[in-house]
């Protein structure tokens, strides 16, 4: 029966490359594959029959709760126009350094990751907010667009991602599937597994920033008049270049008054606290991380109220967006528990677990194998897919070889967020694109994001060869 895993497997993949629905290309395809292996035999239609209480398990789980909850706390936090203040308060704090604003953008990027936890709207807000700011300064367009992109999509991989969330559950089912029932995983340890990859990655961009600064000036505008090549159409686009412009007209360049310290980290202060409100309750014990993204979300709430945004037409808006966006995760899980289901009655899970233990070499030849499979399926998948159709298929296997089930969720979280970028198929590439100006051509975003590529997979690679950077801050504080 394996042969049908596999063809029913390809078969789905075909159908997602036509652009039909992904929930429906799973559902539809599990359910033919099942009439097939009823007629032939091979199937008990009782199996359909477990369908039915599998969705409603799905629909009963208190983890996946949190996913829009989360969602729902992003969306508010933008309309809250964070990132504008975020990336206002730190540019002052950055001075006039040819490398400061692409810094600074780097910084916002992170903090707006663990405020919201969504790719799509961190690239939008800040391709809208700091590219015409950075072209402004001078910076190349492939520079700023690689810093943008890359920002981005630290919500992949910084806490609380959506990603971990919906990793966190399917992993930790792999890892019952397994036996490991003793030493249950959860969302919360993979939140505390991938917060140090995730400041270990932020570093890797800064320190790429400060030695391109030093080497290649000229493409941070260093040495190149301003002017109005790039017009500023925002007020929040503008306040930030005037608060370089002051820095810049300062008598001491490295020094600021106290007054402007002092309204930088008000801004970043906010923010800030919610993140440590809704980490820390979730790593500390406290909360669950549904009932941490409930807190969130009433922080973002407060927030709003404090910036004076929360109005009727934005909370109407953040409620339609989150049920869209919620809709379509839990369509395409019920359509991949389907697939699943069917997929396993053929003994697919069986073949694949077989042909991975027999592979040379044993886990780390697995492993390469998985992520690179993750990888390329990561130019025409979504990574709702991928966490959906293919972890649960070779999760267990790993898992069996001998892999940590955390180490493993971050991993696949990393190799995910890498999928955003890379060309021509990243989806934050597509977001930029949907919002970069027409002086931003697609070759610049797509060079520009190369050299993030290259150390997000340095990053792979060093988590690879000291797994002990994600293990050891959860067996530190589940001890």
């Amino acid at each position: 029966m394996e042969w049908l895993a596999l063809l029913m497997f390809i078969c789905v993949c075909l159908v997602l490359l036509t652009g039909y629905p992904v929930a429906f290309s799973l559902a539809g395809t599990g359910i033919l594959f099942a009439m097939i292996g009823v007629q032939m035999e091979l199937i008990h239609p009782a199996i359909l029959k477990n369908a039915g209480s599998r969705l409603f398990g799905i629909i009963q789980n208190p983890t996946l709760i949190a996913v829009p909850l989360f969602i729902f706390m992003g969306g508010i936090l933008e309309k809250a126009k964070i990132a504008d203040n975020l990336l206002n308060g730190i540019a002052r704090l950055m001075g006039e350094k040819p490398s400061g604003l692409g810094v600074s953008v780097i910084l916002v990027g992170a903090l707006l990751a663990a405020s919201t936890g969504i790719v799509g709207a961190t690239v939008v807000t800040m391709g809208l907010i700091s590219l015409p700011v950075m072209l402004k300064k001078g910076y190349s367009p492939s520079l700023a667009s690689g810093i943008i992109c890359a920002s981005g999509t630290l919500g992949q991989i910084i806490p609380p991602s959506i990603v971990l969330v919906l990793l966190g559950d399917v992993i930790a089912s792999a890892n019952r599937d397994v036996g490991m029932g003793n030493d249950p995983i959860s969302v919360g340890d993979l939140f505390a597994g991938a917060l140090i990859p995730g400041f270990i990655l932020v570093g890797m961009y800064i320190l790429y920033l400060l030695f391109l600064s030093k080497f290649s000036p000229a493409q941070f505008g260093a040495n190149l008049p301003v002017e109005d090549s790039h017009p500023i159409n925002s007020r929040e686009e503008k306040s930030i270049v005037d608060s370089q412009q002051d820095n810049k007209n300062t008598a001491d360049k490295t020094h600021f008054s106290s007054q402007s310290k002092l309204q930088a980290l008000k801004v970043i202060i906010a923010p800030l606290a919610l993140i440590f409100l809704v980490l820390g309750s979730i790593m500390s014990g406290v909360a669950t991380p549904t009932e941490a993204a409930a807190v969130g979300a009433s922080g973002a709430l407060l927030l709003a109220i404090l910036n004076r945004q929360l109005n009727l037409k934005n909370l109407t808006s953040v409620m339609r967006s989150t049920t869209r966006t919620s809709s379509m995760i839990f369509m395409i899980l019920i359509g991949a528990s389907i697939f699943s289901l069917v997929f396993r009655a053929f003994n697919g899970d069986d073949a694949i677990e077989n042909i991975l233990a027999n592979l040379p070499g044993g886990l780390p030849t697995a492993m390469l194998v998985v992520m690179l499979t993750m990888f390329v399926l990561g130019f025409i998948l979504d990574f709702i897919e991928i966490v959906f159709v293919v972890v649960p298929l070779t999760a267990p296997a790993l898992i069996a070889l001998g892999a940590d089930p955390i180490w493993l969720g971050v991993m696949i979280a990393v190799n995910l967020q890498t999928s955003f970028l890379t060309p021509p198929f990243g989806f934050a590439l597509f977001y930029l694109r949907g919002v970069a100006p027409k002086t931003v051509k697609t070759e610049n975003i797509y060079k520009g994001v190369m050299p993030f590529i290259g150390i997000q997979v340095l990053l792979l690679i060093l988590l690879a060869i000291y797994p002990q950077i994600t293990t050891w801050l959860p067996s530190i504080i589940y001890s």
